[in-house]
């Protein structure tokens, strides 16, 4: 089959994925062989490819919200079967007896495997997956839909849980990419007043179509003290802005994997009254499960980019370029 892979960033940065022919995988034992019907394209894949984050292991298949059908099991598989439509997300793996996995934790499990980054991912025709942590996804919606929802869904709902926003309270978002609008939606569901602040004006307008209470820039002030917020950009000045824009006892998630520096902070102007700084880390399946059923109560709208699978690479540079209004999908 015909695959992307990722292969060392260029000395001058930049985007670096190159075509190359692998063999269709085998599921092994405990593992579902699915054929890839749509894989979003996560600004972690961004990171792997322009070096940000060190490769786990070289020349590896990105993608890790791929949704697709089984087409083979391994024989200690079961309760699937062949034709029913799954999800592969990033948690691809954990060992299951650590202290974090046995107290529930286990994104913070120290030997967990990830989707794209230790194992292939679903930059390619097909990827397979431990039966365990596959996900059974509805067929009411399109796999274009629903494949952001495996990274860009769960990370944002983790980065809410983790926000710890009150009940009717004031979110405050910073970037509005896939994960974001992703996010927003589902704060709006359950009561909040969210405001966006961005400096893409095609996200700021998206955002007030979506229910946005205002959108703004990234360094403006909200129009009133946030109870809580989420930072998606990876860009560390913002932390300082987005602590100073918190009410007292005000909570900042910050939810991507990678940031840039963070500039030094003011004890009393950016920590001081109880504002609190919160990273978060992976995701659980537990948080996967409950997402997908929040989505199956009240639906939310997701805004897709669709590009060919053949076109991976112009997807991140577009990405990195700010050119993806919500979340970018490869389809075969």
């Amino acid at each position: 089959m015909q695959a992307w892979a990722v292969t060392d960033p260029p000395a001058g940065g930049g985007v670096l994925l190159e075509r190359v022919r692998r063999a269709v995988p085998e599921p092994g034992p405990r593992q579902l062989l699915v054929r890839v019907e749509a894989c979003g394209v996560c600004r972690t894949d961004l990171h792997l490819a322009e070096g940000d984050l060190p490769p786990h292991r070289a020349h590896c298949v990105p993608g890790h919200e791929a949704v697709g059908r089984i087409v083979a099991m391994g024989p200690q598989v079961a309760g699937y079967a062949r034709g029913q439509r799954v999800g592969v997300a990033w948690l691809a793996g954990t060992c299951g007896e650590c202290e974090y996995c046995l107290r529930g934790s286990e994104n913070l499990c120290q030997r967990s495997t990830y989707t794209g980054w230790d194992l292939d991912g679903g930059y390619a025709p097909y990827l397979t997956v431990d039966a365990d942590y596959a996900y059974r996804l509805p067929e009411s919606a399109s796999a274009v839909e629903l494949a952001p929802l495996l990274c860009a869904g769960i990370i944002g709902y983790r980065a809410l849980k983790r926000a710890e926003l009150p009940h009717a309270g004031r979110l405050g978002i910073y970037g509005f990419g896939a994960s974001a609008h992703l996010t927003a939606q589902l704060a709006m569901a359950q009561g909040a007043t969210v405001h966006v602040l961005t400096r893409s004006a095609d996200a700021r307008k998206l955002a007030l179509e979506l229910g946005a209470a205002s959108a703004r820039a990234s360094h403006d002030a909200p129009p009133e003290p946030l109870n809580s917020a989420i930072l998606f950009a990876p860009a560390g000045d913002l932390v300082p802005t987005a602590l100073e824009a918190l009410a007292p006892g005000g909570t900042l998630a910050i939810a991507g994997i990678h940031l840039s520096a963070i500039p030094q902070l003011d004890y009393a102007k950016h920590l001081f009254q109880e504002r609190s700084v919160r990273s978060v880390t992976a995701n659980t399946r537990q948080d996967g499960r409950e997402l997908f059923e929040l989505v199956e109560r009240a639906p939310i709208r997701v805004q897709t980019q669709t590009y060919p699978m053949a076109e991976a690479d112009l997807a991140l540079a577009d990405l990195a370029a700010d050119r993806v209004n919500g979340a970018a999908v490869l389809v075969p």
